[in-house]
């Protein structure tokens, strides 16, 4: 941690695990619709509030920085989920027989 702090590390550290959860939640999204349609958008709800707990119990300045990205990523893939539905609509995706 001290080589972090000493060499101004952490916003590059953050920045790169945002992108690699922002990357993570992508394929999430198009999965989840794809086989469960958009009934599982409570799963990124209950994702969304642990974090979102852990963000604000961690003291850890990265630690609880990733938890909010994380948080944050799963609420914003609830709304992912149902434009995915639409995009799936416009042909864009494949539809999953059901």
């Amino acid at each position: 941690m001290q080589f972090i702090e000493t060499y101004n590390l952490t916003g590059i550290i953050i920045g790169f695990a945002t992108f690699l959860l922002i990357g993570f939640f992508h394929p999430l999204v198009i999965k989840g619709e794809y086989y469960f349609g958009v009934k599982c958008w409570w799963v990124f709800l209950l994702l969304g509030i642990g974090a979102t707990i852990a963000a604000l119990m961690l003291r850890n300045t990265i630690g609880s920085a990733l938890c909010g990205v994380f948080a944050f990523s799963s609420f914003w893939s609830i709304g992912e989920l149902f434009a995915q539905r639409k995009r799936v609509e416009k042909g864009w995706f494949p539809k999953r027989n059901r």
